[in-house]
């Protein structure tokens, strides 16, 4: 029988399209609430994980203990640190490290465009204007806080992963602060209370919140258009 491929996103919103375009269905496995269907006759699994390290990290291994998995593609928005980046770009890291160990690990090209640049994975909002251009002189392209844990049980597991995240923000347009981050809960579902609280709070931001989720629904799009396409693509090929 074959084995699945397997998309991991840390939100909801990165799932939409996924499940729109591989017609998924919802499915209990284990201790792991999934998404499965097919993709070319093959057997495709995705998963939402939870933003951060953690929730990665244990998401990716209930995955591994249900099911004999042959590759793990991250799907999903990531933050760009250079101003000129633009809104809906597709980012493919040659590498991505883990900013807590400075452990870095190197995806699986699936043949869709050229990989170049590095992610960087921390559980912490990263704002600070020197800080961001620190990491942007050791060739950091993107932000995020899940990939590296997902590289790390997928290679422990000898696992081969692949990444397709797309822009979804700019950390110089100061849109995202530490206020707008914890309007989320950890599942990556929206406060709504909190979301409520901050427009009363900040009328004035209303079409700022806007243009951020347009700019998320793009990028979610985006990603996972050119991760579907990647996959088949190597099924085609035979890889």
């Amino acid at each position: 029988m074959p084995r699945w491929i397997a998309f991991v996103c840390a939100m909801p919103m990165e799932l939409t399209p996924l499940k729109k375009k591989l017609s998924l269905g919802k499915s209990r496995l284990g201790a792991l609430d999934a998404h499965t269907g097919a993709l070319d006759g093959r057997p495709v699994v995705a998963i939402v994980t939870g933003m951060g390290t953690r929730l990665a990290t244990t998401g990716v291994e209930r995955l591994l203990a249900a099911l004999e998995v042959e590759r793990v593609v991250v799907v999903g928005i990531t933050g760009a640190i250079h101003p000129e980046s633009e809104i809906g770009e597709l980012v493919l890291p040659e590498a991505v490290v883990d900013g807590d160990t400075g452990t870095e690990f190197h995806p699986q090209p699936l043949g869709v465009g050229r990989p170049s640049g590095k992610m960087w994975t921390s559980d912490a909002l990263i704002t600070d204007p020197g800080e961001v251009a620190g990491l942007r002189a050791d060739g950091v392209v993107a932000l995020d806080m899940e990939t590296a844990a997902v590289a790390r049980v997928c290679e422990g597991h000898g696992i081969p992963w692949s990444v397709f995240r797309a822009f979804s923000d700019r950390t110089t347009d100061g849109v995202i602060d530490d206020e707008v981050f914890h309007l989320s809960h950890q599942d990556g579902t929206p406060d709504a209370k909190a979301v409520a609280a901050y427009l009363v709070k900040h009328p004035g931001r209303v079409p700022a919140m806007a243009r951020m989720a347009k700019d998320a629904k793009l990028a979610t799009e985006r990603a996972a258009e050119a991760a579907v396409t990647a996959v088949s693509q190597s099924f085609r090929a035979g890889s």
